[in-house]
């Protein structure tokens, strides 16, 4: 009989590609289904990157990169972490993988040994705890509650640390809340960071740009926190470049050392052309991510009018990201007569079912109460989403 692996067996399914996978089955027989499932920008990437690719495919840039990036493009990120957060790295402090979900599970796998913590807010990004697992870590989960603004308080970080803590995974703005750190937030959370030798902070910033409330404020800024710090970021939230994949990491040089003999194992350096199309997007005007901000804003505010009108849900409003988190929990127990509503999963499989709009379940992001939309699709698709929404959650008693 074969077997997989015990550590392939420790992992969970992506329940977020679950659904996209399930109401693209559903788009496939003809049904109408608008999927607000994936955390995907719906623009398409900016012309002048594209040309920048087009480019570099025509100058034969087809070999195999180096395994830690281009220099050039490395050399762009320092700048972009010098001009837009004030934090000065080398080029050998940065390090380009295949996205980066690539350099936050690079980092995981370089730091953590079996056994050792890594505390995780809740909710949390689907993959984050599997990645634990994957290293032999162990998940440790501090609850960022609906009425606390989905944000950890730093009396709850030093309550979750103990001798095995080896790291803390903090994404800000938040997937799938939506909810941003401000800078007096993270200096109060580095104040107990600073206080255990050899804890460090994995801070994933991939959403920097898609911002409602003003500057981001990343913790590697904080006093003393650089050198516990590892920045995860990439193209593509900002430039609608996901299927690119280009991500990085900025870290102390050891770190980035350890992740970039971990990737020359098992990837090697990212895709040649993805990454001249990724140094054109860091070098050139920054309008079009201005531009898409403002499309995600007012998209933002859309949907929470909406769905501030349907009775049951309790909504709060995001401050970056492109994502609603609302609270559903009032219709568990609830029935249309056919079938009862138990968790968020089951909500939003009746939403699929019966709404016909690919939502995720609170349950995959460590949060049972609430569900995941996605509001990077269009105004009208956003509207109609709510009308059937509304109109499915009404059947409810």
């Amino acid at each position: 009989m074969t077997q997989l692996s015990n550590r392939l067996n420790r992992l969970a399914p992506s329940a977020t590609l679950a659904m996209s996978q399930k109401s693209g089955e559903m788009k496939a027989q003809g049904i109408d289904v608008i999927n607000m499932s994936v955390g995907e920008p719906d623009f398409n990437t900016p012309d002048h990157i594209k040309e920048a690719a087009k480019k570099a495919i025509d100058e034969n840039w087809s070999r195999y990169s180096p395994v830690p990036g281009y220099a050039d493009l490395r050399q762009a990120i320092v700048a972009k972490l010098k001009n837009e957060n004030g934090l000065d790295y080398t080029i050998n402090e940065v390090l380009v993988s295949n996205g980066a979900k690539q350099s936050v599970c690079n980092t995981i796998m370089a730091l953590v040994n079996d056994g050792d913590e890594v505390i995780i807010p809740t909710p949390y990004w689907v993959s984050y705890p599997q990645m634990a697992k994957l290293a032999g870590g162990e998940p440790v989960f501090i609850e960022a509650s609906f009425e606390q603004n989905f944000k950890i308080t730093p009396e709850q970080l030093e309550a979750a640390i103990t001798p095995k803590t080896k790291m803390l995974i903090l994404c800000s703005p938040s997937n799938p809340t939506g909810s941003v750190y401000s800078q007096d937030e993270l200096n109060a959370l580095a104040e107990v960071i600073k206080k255990h030798d050899g804890m460090f902070v994995l801070a994933d910033e991939i959403y920097e740009h898609i911002n409602y409330i003003g500057k981001h404020a990343s913790i590697a800024k904080c006093e003393g926190m650089k050198e516990r710090s590892i920045i995860v970021n990439g193209v593509s939230k900002a430039y609608a470049m996901t299927g690119w994949r280009i991500g990085y990491i900025a870290a102390p040089e050891w770190i980035v050392k350890g992740c970039n003999k971990l990737q020359g194992q098992y990837t090697s350096g990212p895709c040649s052309v993805s990454q001249k199309a990724a140094l054109e997007a860091y070098i050139a005007s920054q309008d079009c991510v201005e531009e898409m901000r403002q499309a995600f804003e007012r998209r933002r505010d859309l949907i929470v009018e909406l769905a501030k009108e349907i009775p049951g849900l309790e909504v709060n409003v995001p401050e970056g990201a492109f994502y609603l988190f609302p609270k559903c929990s009032s219709f568990y127990g609830k029935s249309d007569g056919e079938r009862t509503i138990n968790s968020s999963t089951d909500l939003a499989m009746y939403l699929l079912e019966v709404g016909h709009v690919a939502t995720v379940g609170g349950d995959a992001f460590g949060d049972p109460n609430c569900f995941r939309m996605s509001y990077a699709t269009s105004d009208d698709n956003i509207r109609e989403a709510m009308r059937r929404i509304k109109e499915t959650l009404a059947k409810l008693k």
